[in-house]
């Protein structure tokens, strides 16, 4: 019988775990899903990057698939579910807008979603920590939105919600990393008319420029 390479040695004593190894080791983890995937990301590989020996990151993580769990915990972990609740649908588009126009956030998606069928953990990890508080809060607004007749009476916003998230993955395959958060909204923007939004006001947002040098 073979040994899984993967699998963690015999643990034995040794020194209190650091926070700072730990965050190297979470964010290493993070970084090589996102320019490797899944199917090149290794313990091993890991380590490396993080600086630390595979037996570091064994006292901490029993095996890949548990480390990739708690790096999505982690990478969320300054979510605060107070921030979803916006006052209407121009600043809900803003919002997906402004994720929706980082690199990094995108590519993070797009593996997450790469993992559906090879490591479901990291996707149901993701949706319990972050999609489905974000899922809510969309059916939130566009209730809103029918309520104050921004939306027709008839839509669904279950359904509703479904055909932006649908329409978010679609433009994380179609569109390029480098789009601008203007473009992101004015993308969903359309797709709500589409469904019969009637009027959203144009969100304050300071031209793809200027937003660069802002920052």
């Amino acid at each position: 019988m073979t040994s899984d390479p993967e699998a963690a040695p015999p643990r034995t004593p040794g020194r209190p775990r650091s926070r700072a190894a730990d965050e190297a080791i979470l964010t290493a983890a993070l970084e090589s899903l996102i320019e490797r995937g899944i199917a090149w990301t290794s313990i091993e590989q890991i380590a490396r990057r993080a600086g630390v020996t595979r037996a570091t990151v064994y006292r901490r993580f029993p095996n890949l698939t548990e480390l990739l769990v708690r790096a999505i915990e982690w990478e969320y972990r300054n979510t605060d579910p107070e921030a979803l609740n916006w006052p209407d649908v121009s600043a809900m588009v803003s919002d997906w807008a402004d994720q929706l126009s980082e690199p990094r956030a995108r590519r993070l998606i797009r593996r997450l979603y790469g993992t559906l069928d090879d490591l479901p953990e990291l996707l149901r990890t993701y949706d319990s920590v972050h999609g489905s508080h974000r899922g809510r809060a969309v059916r939130d607004v566009l209730k809103r939105a029918r309520a104050t007749g921004q939306l027709p009476p008839h839509s669904e916003p279950e359904t509703l919600q479904q055909v932006l998230s649908g329409a978010a993955l679609q433009h994380l395959a179609a569109y390029p990393d480098t789009i601008s958060a203007q473009d992101v909204e004015a993308y969903f923007l359309t797709i709500l008319r589409q469904a019969g939004l009637a009027a959203a006001t144009p969100s304050c947002r300071p031209s793809p420029s200027r937003r660069g040098t802002e920052r």
